[in-house]
């Protein structure tokens, strides 16, 4: 039945298409391309190409997104056959992005963080490149229309300062969906050893020197690495630089920016680091280690404490231990802050919008018909098509709720969960739809994981920016200026800690980094954060 009447919908969509066309109605010529008027031949969507990049827990068992039975299923209901194009990941990935824009032909489709296209998605649109969404789906996308009417802080998030919505975005939906990454540690070293989790940092010193000095792993060896924690756990989390009360990059306060790295508090958060490092209580290698490394690490017994994915993290490396080493527990750890009691401001909590979205191009011929199909990603059958993949081969409905079977959650052949549920839908990623809470809650089932979601999400996080964006006049000035700041900052950083820079020199490198022009990089988020305000 739900099929059934999605097709009555489409068929319903498709007459209001054409009496619209026949009347002539349609945006500026810039921003959608010409729809035929003829209602003897209306657009009809059968084919469309659509690039977006490949995650590893795809590309793991499948070539294309055409093998994701979720997508399988939505060519059968709509009859419309996609050709995902996928880009080499990583780096290349950005590479081939940036040469695809320069082409006068574009895929129909183009999923991608739109903050990355040189001055900004408002840019891509007044570039002829994508289109300008708002009627289209006001006219012909009634489940998004209606997630974004009451929903209207996410709405404010994927709309542009100038109020142009650009996209199909991924949303979650929940706050839970949010949190999935912070501090970790081994909870039955912290048995072994006789000590609490710690809260404050001067707790976790006294923690981590005992993981370096009293042998918990029982090897009889002095092999222990107390804290793996790089820069970029410290860029994305705040890890510890949080109990200061500044972050690593810009934030705000009552409505004004600041920059966290030339902070005298910056500073003192160094001091302990480089401490820490000369004391062997972080890793000796964490500016090297990689992430097969860190497996190796963890695995064997080594790492005492690191900032880590729910999922990827806790999940999966209590199931590579549990017969390996039956006593291992790795948990959440609560942020650290300067004293007990101290209100945790800094963690790591996402947007409702992660900033990914599919945007239709100029090259495509058929817009409403892909905005239709692309609607069909918020309706109540759509969410649960990504979330879940195809009811009776994935999941089933139980007393109202899709549950996944068991197969799914246990693959037969050895998968990992990610692995095993990418083969059918969407939500271990992201994607044009709604993230279910009740993927979720599926998803990360073990209670250390579940408990983790509650840890981490006790920062209020109140100095986050929002998901700000630059004028198309600002934005080639902000990136010049921040990509010279980011990498003197990334390259000291690293001699702060491992004391190839003496501390001494900090003042000297504050000066250093104002003189690239920070002062004009923190007036174009200012007023980025005031634009944001009146959107």
């Amino acid at each position: 039945m739900k099929v059934n009447r999605f097709k009555v919908f489409w068929i319903v969509l498709l007459a209001v298409t054409m009496a619209i066309t026949a009347a002539g109605c349609g945006g500026p010529a810039k921003e959608q391309p010409e729809v035929a008027s003829d209602p003897e031949a209306p657009p009809v969507l059968s084919e469309l190409t659509y690039w977006v990049q490949i995650v590893s827990q795809v590309s793991a068992t499948m070539k294309s997104y055409n093998e994701i039975e979720a997508y399988k299923e939505l060519e059968r209901i709509t009859g419309v056959k996609v050709d995902f194009q996928h880009p080499p990941q990583g780096q290349q990935a950005t590479e081939q992005f940036n040469l695809m824009m320069t082409s006068d032909k574009l895929p129909d489709v183009i999923e991608y963080s739109w903050a990355g296209y040189p001055g900004g998605p408002e840019k891509a649109i007044k570039d002829g490149k994508i289109i300008k969404l708002n009627d289209l789906i006001d006219q012909y996308a009634p489940n998004f229309k209606k997630v974004l009417e009451e929903h209207p802080e996410w709405k404010k998030e994927i709309t542009t300062d100038d109020g142009s919505i650009y996209v199909f975005p991924f949303l979650r939906t929940d706050d839970k969906l949010k949190v999935f990454l912070g501090p970790t540690i081994r909870q039955d070293w912290l048995d072994k050893l006789g000590l609490s989790m710690p809260t404050t940092v001067d707790e976790w010193y006294n923690v981590l020197k005992a993981f370096k000095e009293q042998d918990p792993n029982g090897n009889g060896k002095a092999d222990e690495i107390p804290l793996y924690l790089t820069k970029g756990d410290v860029d994305t989390t705040t890890a510890f630089l949080g109990a200061w009360g500044i972050n690593a990059g810009f934030y705000q306060e009552e409505g004004q920016v600041k920059y966290g790295p030339t902070d005298p508090r910056f500073k003192e958060f160094l001091t302990l680091m480089n401490q820490w490092y000369k004391e062997g209580l972080l890793d000796q290698d964490f500016a090297t280690t990689d992430e097969k490394m860190l497996e190796a690490k963890i695995t064997g017994g080594q790492i005492g404490s690191a900032v880590l994915y729910t999922g990827s993290g806790i999940g999966k490396y209590g199931t590579l231990m549990k017969d390996k080493d039956p006593n291992f527990r790795l948990v959440a750890a609560p942020y650290p802050v300067m004293n007990k009691g101290d209100k945790q401001i800094w963690g790591y909590k996402d947007h409702a919008f992660n900033g990914i979205g599919a945007a239709v191009t100029t090259s495509n011929k058929n817009p409403i018909e892909t905005v239709k199909w692309l609607d069909y990603g918020y309706s109540e059958e759509g969410t649960l098509l990504f979330n879940f993949g195809k009811e009776g081969v994935s999941y089933a409905m139980e007393d109202g709720k899709p549950i996944f079977k068991p197969e799914v959650l246990k693959d037969p052949s050895g998968l990992p969960v990610i692995q095993s549920m990418s083969k059918h839908n969407r939500a271990t990623f992201s994607g044009p739809f709604m993230l279910d809470i009740r993927f979720d809650q599926q998803y990360t089932t073990e209670p250390d994981q579940l408990e983790s979601k509650i840890i981490w999400a006790e920062p209020t996080m109140e100095k986050k920016m929002p998901r700000t964006t630059p004028t198309q006049s600002e934005s080639s000035r902000y990136a010049s200026i921040m990509t010279d700041i980011n990498t003197y900052k990334d390259e000291m950083y690293l001699k702060f800690v491992m004391g190839a820079e003496p501390m001494d020199q900090f003042d000297k490198y504050v000066k250093t980094i104002e003189s690239m022009g920070l002062a004009e990089a923190l007036e174009i988020q200012q007023k980025a954060l005031e634009r944001y305000g009146k959107r």
